[in-house]
């Protein structure tokens, strides 16, 4: 059996097993280590490099404007009420619908949501953007 390339064409979204719904564009799953600098006396021909702690970028997921633009707006609205952190599960999928990969993220509140810039000179497709932060990945995802 031959292995799907890493070629995605959508990722589906889902928040508490709630789903989003379906992005075209997934921008920012990462980590990085901080790195702490430090001079040892009489050492000069080094500094040491120590890793401290993890730091997760913000991810950023964007699609143009359908029926389930309103589950991001009334997930927003969910949380006027009191921040709760989620769990969220990103699949990139083929066009046939077969799962690339996945990443399942802990800790995920939502950051800002941008909607479409609307103007009769322009007669671009309207999108949104969700931006989500989150706390790291957890281990069960294929992608993670």
């Amino acid at each position: 059996m031959a292995e799907t390339e890493a070629v995605a064409v959508c990722f589906v979204v889902k928040i508490d097993d709630k789903s989003l719904g379906v992005f075209n564009s997934c921008d920012g799953l990462g980590a990085e280590f901080v790195i702490e600098q430090r001079e040892e006396g009489g050492n000069n021909g080094m500094v040491w490099q120590l890793p401290s702690r993890i730091k997760y970028s913000n991810v950023k997921l964007s699609r143009p404007v359908t029926k389930d633009s309103a589950k991001i707006t009334r997930w927003f609205s969910e949380m006027a009420g009191g921040i709760s952190r989620k769990t969220a599960t990103i699949e990139a999928r083929t066009l046939e619908g077969t799962v690339i990969a996945s990443w399942s993220l802990d800790g995920v509140v939502p950051v800002r949501w941008s909607g479409p810039q609307l103007s009769a000179d322009s007669p671009k497709v309207a999108t949104e953007t969700i931006e989500l932060a989150h706390h790291g990945f957890l281990g069960s995802g294929r992608g993670n």
